[in-house]
């Protein structure tokens, strides 16, 4: 069994073919899928999907990039639309990304600060996107992680290897992408070798980052069992072992599913 702990089902082209992409990934022993929010006008098709689909849950949050037009949701806001299905079990994604900065800064991390806020609340793991803003990252997440212990998810994680430590230091799990098996990615690579295998879960970020062999290609859950070859490889372990370790990851962040 594997799970994607991170999609984006509403997205082009899977939208448009979600009984073909999902039966797909069921098929190459994708269980389950995290299809995640990005946008507030989104969130009511993550609603339909969730319902409709056994096998997917959901998130709400907003997208850094989206940060400038959502300063309105608040914590209590994102608590509200979480409490609406049981199946939507976390929280983002969110973050920061000073790479594109298609919002302020200021807006990106008051953004931020109200999903880490509905995180603690609910008790929920925070879906975190993070580009070009590390130490910026670091520092939200440790002073707020400093008041209440906070389930942190480090989605597609693309960066330093002092990061990464610093991020587990934080109990915070880090998650892998097709990224990691592009032959540019080598630094990135050796880092996931050495992060603990309890401390690994697996995404596809799909329709996005397609790993080896699809790479340039739209990404679809199913073809994440690439980048689960490539990490099981790097790791000496089986592909079926790797899968196991990864699924049961998902499950000691997430909880269950039912």
């Amino acid at each position: 069994m594997i799970i994607d702990s991170h999609c984006h089902l509403t997205y082009e082209p899977m939208s448009n073919a979600l009984n073909e992409t999902i039966n797909r990934a069921n098929k190459d022993g994708i269980k389950y899928m995290l299809t995640i929010s990005t946008e507030d006008k989104s969130f009511e098709q993550i609603l339909k999907i969730v319902n409709g689909y056994e096998s997917v849950y959901g998130t709400y949050g907003i997208h850094p990039h989206e940060a400038k037009s959502h300063q309105h949701i608040k914590s209590d806001d994102i608590i509200n639309k979480v409490n609406k299905n049981k199946k939507i079990i976390g929280i983002g994604e969110t973050g920061l990304d000073f790479y594109y900065n298609h919002s302020k800064k200021k807006d990106q991390i008051y953004s931020f600060e109200e999903h880490i806020s509905a995180a603690q609340k609910k008790n929920l793991p925070l879906i975190v996107h993070t580009r070009s803003a590390e130490k910026e990252t670091l520092q939200i997440l440790e002073k707020h992680s400093k008041k209440k212990e906070t389930k942190i998810l480090i989605h597609c994680f693309t960066g330093s290897r002092e990061f990464a430590f610093k991020l587990l230091d934080l109990g915070a799990y880090i998650s892998a992408s097709g990224v990691v098996t592009f032959k540019k990615s080598q630094d990135l690579a050796n880092t996931f070798r050495d992060i603990p295998n309890e401390k690994i879960l697996v995404e596809t970020d799909a329709p996005y980052l397609a790993p080896v062999p699809f790479r340039g290609k739209p990404n679809e859950p199913s073809y994440i069992i690439h980048t689960v070859k490539f990490l099981s490889k790097i790791k000496n372990l089986s592909f079926d072992e790797f899968s196991k370790v990864t699924t049961s990851n998902f499950f000691n962040l997430f909880g269950k599913l039912n």
